[in-house]
């Protein structure tokens, strides 16, 4: 379809795992800067990592041009486009629900912190937790995530809450004018179109583990 003047040009749908792939390559282009190398090539990444050069190409094709031909790609400055891309150049403030046994390891990593997410306050229905603080992070009730989180403008959530209570935290974070979830609790959630939620189910991982680790196993006595 022709386009009329004055119009904008349709910007094209960016697919979710060309998203997913993004970090994989922030991750490839820190390994090549730690070991000096101060430009890499499609291909390179494609050798190095297991990775498909064309889809290199057009992954970072949807944002921009960032490539020199003949040269490849600066590592530093596409370090720096990639973590423009993903919004990791802002930090970001992260409320956690649950603090359980997973809630506390996560709020004990210190990934996140490095790559600027900053978990600002926990929740929880234990009343030998709630009102202590971690740090600096304050342990809250989860009766008062509506006003707190309201009052933070935090923008993303991580559940750690047993599978029958994760819906009713999830309905209460979408309140509050969070969109986006990152929910580990093993069940499907329901929320409002814009708000975007990422699964992390440890006991489908391990079960996807235990297939190919039976397979290799009868591959092996078959020999």
């Amino acid at each position: 379809m022709k386009r009329e003047r004055g119009e904008r040009p349709i910007k094209p749908r960016i697919p979710e795992k060309t998203v997913t792939r993004l970090s994989i390559y922030l991750r490839c282009v820190e390994a090549f800067i730690a070991d000096g190398m101060s430009t890499v090539s499609s291909q390179q990444l494609a050798e190095r990592f297991g990775l498909n050069s064309a889809l290199v190409r057009k992954d970072l094709a949807y944002f921009g041009q960032f490539g020199v031909r003949g040269l490849g790609y600066y590592t530093e400055g596409l370090k720096q486009n990639l973590e423009r891309i993903l919004g990791l150049n802002q930090e970001w403030g992260v409320a956690l629900v649950g603090l359980g046994n997973l809630g506390s390891a996560l709020l004990n990593y210190r990934g996140f912190q490095q790559r600027g997410f900053r978990i600002s306050v926990v929740f929880d229905t234990d009343a030998s937790k709630v009102g202590r603080r971690i740090g600096s992070i304050p342990v809250c009730h989860v009766e008062k995530i509506v006003p707190i989180l309201k009052r933070r403008r935090i923008k993303m959530g991580i559940i750690t809450v047993p599978a029958g209570a994760a819906q009713a935290v999830a309905d209460q974070l979408v309140t509050t004018g969070i969109n986006a979830i990152l929910n580990f609790a093993p069940t499907q959630l329901t929320v409002p179109k814009g708000v975007k939620v990422q699964n992390v189910d440890l006991s489908v991982m391990l079960k996807t583990l235990s297939f190919y680790t039976s397979r290799s196993s009868r591959v092996t006595r078959a020999r």
